[in-house]
């Protein structure tokens, strides 16, 4: 079994399950850095155009995630820790008015993982 791309804390898994409770299906798009740093970003299942410049990296608690091909470049040696810290989302993201916000952290992969990732997903 290879080792996931992106991984979700516990306390990151309730806040998704406070959202969908919310709003149902959910979707993630790492920022890069625009408006709202370089936050993950949550949005309702449909309501945030992913295009052919993004990839899936894979998903967290059933939510696709993605971010752009581009960002990838940087981050693909990369593991993604989707955490959950209290403070105030971003102004776009789901979680801005939850008393707390989804935050990224990350670890190089260990050259045995590395040897066995998978490849990312295009959109098409």
């Amino acid at each position: 079994m290879s080792t996931p791309r992106v991984t979700v804390t516990p306390t990151a898994q309730e806040l998704i399950g406070t959202l969908r409770g919310k709003y149902g299906p959910l979707i993630f798009h790492q920022s890069s850095g625009c408006c709202d740093g370089s936050s993950p970003m949550c949005y309702p299942k449909g309501e945030f155009l992913i295009g052919g410049s993004d990839v899936q990296l894979g998903e967290i608690d059933g939510c696709p995630f993605y971010m752009s091909a581009a960002q990838f470049e940087y981050w693909e040696h990369t593991q993604l820790i989707i955490d959950a810290v209290p403070g105030r989302g971003g102004a776009f993201s789901l979680d801005g008015g939850e008393g707390l916000r989804f935050l990224t952290r990350s670890r190089l992969f260990t050259d045995q993982e590395w040897s066995e990732i998978e490849p990312v997903s295009r959109v098409q």
